[in-house]
């Protein structure tokens, strides 16, 4: 059976415009403290016998890459791990170099997940990035000698100001990096952020809806053209290359959340951790739950968050009898179409998915049955 185990490293840099993760750009004196906890939670975990060996890891954040080699090590080597799991850290690409690499390599990291977003100056400063194409072709470059095969690139369209060949010049540019999978995310304003105060003010215009679509449109067309197929509406892959951890969150698997802001999925209930670092290495070191709530999750929602996230994918869904004639007339729409028993949403089903999932929820569902 699939399992995952996803690791939060909420440090950073500096913050980005858009980000409403739980990060922190001032609390570098925890880092050490942070990573201890982490590995004495994965430990006591593993003693409870609450994690069976990791088919996939996921170091995301934050910066995970502003983590030593060691450091890393020492979250990694509390993982029992199944043989080829899949462990992957998202990095940027100013913060890493040859030696960080090899020393990720080398402590069992083997994809990773480069935060690009865009690759023209203009668009880069406005998402409030602190890297430049030079620094993404020399990290790659690095990421290729330390023996890394599997590598994603994370893109951010319709960024105000960024045009609609500057977004074909990002996918021109991150292809020829020859990345395996590609992540392309239409950029949204959250309260709270940077972004969002300056769109509150009118310093800044809001992402356009029409210019995301015709982008998005783009991306497909592009990806699909260099051998990237979609599997998931925000997520490109060559054959084999699709992200394991991730399809264990679109396919309802199991996985354990490490540290503050994490989020887990066991035992048919999805849990969470307490939100700051602060508190997640004083519950540890406490010797309590770093557990801030949960939800049970019954039959129904189970079928209803199914049907949600398989839509997302290629594999689509198989539907309840009842839903029919809704699914018909959004197939007569041109959003779903039908392949043997199961409904998959088409490209332009894709840009409007919540609106499909919506209409099709009301009724009852059976599970999509996609694991």
């Amino acid at each position: 059976m699939a399992f995952g185990v996803y690791v939060h490293v909420p440090f950073c840099a500096a913050r980005c415009d858009y980000c409403d993760f739980a990060t922190w750009t001032d609390r570098a004196h925890l880092v050490q403290a942070y990573v201890d906890a982490c590995a004495t939670d994965v430990r006591r975990r593993a003693l409870r016998c609450e994690l069976p060996p990791a088919s996939s890891i996921f170091f995301g954040g934050g910066t995970p890459s502003l983590l030593t080699p060691e450091q890393f090590s020492t979250i990694l080597r509390e993982i029992p791990r199944a043989p080829g799991a899949e462990v992957t850290a998202e990095c940027n690409p100013d913060s890493v170099d040859g030696a960080k690499l090899d020393g990720y390599a080398d402590a069992g990291v083997n994809r990773l997940s480069f935060g690009v977003q865009s690759m023209r100056p203009h668009v880069l400063r406005a998402l409030g990035r602190t890297h430049d194409r030079d620094n993404v072709a020399t990290a790659v470059d690095a990421a290729r000698r330390a023996g890394f095969e599997r590598l994603n690139v994370d893109l951010i369209y319709g960024t105000p100001g960024e045009s609609l060949d500057d977004w074909r010049t990002t996918l021109v540019d991150a292809l020829a990096l020859g990345p395996d999978h590609v992540s392309a995310y239409a950029l949204t304003v959250e309260p709270g952020t940077q972004l969002g105060r300056m769109v509150s003010e009118g310093t800044r215009r809001r992402p356009d809806d029409d210019d995301q679509a015709d982008k998005y449109a783009l991306t497909d067309e592009v990806l699909e053209q260099a051998g990237l197929s979609w599997y998931e509406i925000s997520n490109w892959s060559r054959p084999g290359q699709e992200c394991r951890h991730n399809e264990l969150y679109w396919h309802g698997g199991e996985y354990a959340g490490i540290g503050c802001a994490a989020h887990g999925h066991t035992d048919g209930r999805r849990w969470w951790n307490v939100r700051t670092p602060e508190r997640y290495i004083a519950r540890i070191d406490a010797g309590v739950e770093p557990s801030a709530g949960g939800e049970t999750i019954d039959d129904r929602l189970r079928a209803e968050e199914e049907l949600a996230l398989g839509l997302r994918t290629r594999h689509g869904v198989r539907l309840d009898p009842g839903t029919e004639a809704i699914a018909t007339s959004l197939a007569d729409l041109g959003l779903i179409g039908r392949d043997g028993d199961r409904w998959r949403l088409t490209l332009r089903g894709r840009l409007l998915a919540s609106e499909v999932t919506v209409r099709l929820l009301p009724t009852s569902v059976t599970p999509a049955g996609t694991r």
